[in-house]
């Protein structure tokens, strides 16, 4: 029974692991532009905090 069980496993799964393995790159480069679209919003978020904060710190450092 176990190795009825074994070979059922190995029948779906074996596929399905070659099938993200051909398709997880793709994804990848799909996704790589919204993440670098991340990390520039990130940027300017950043920015913009500092700019805000930057009274508050010239007038904590007097």
């Amino acid at each position: 029974m176990k190795i009825i069980l074994w070979l059922v496993l190995l029948f779906f799964c074996a596929p399905l692991a070659i099938v993200v393995l051909i398709l997880y790159p793709v994804i990848w480069i799909f996704l790589l532009p919204f993440r670098l679209v991340g990390i520039a919003v990130d940027g300017v978020f950043d920015l913009l905090g500092a700019i805000l904060k930057l009274p508050a710190k010239i007038l904590r450092g007097i």
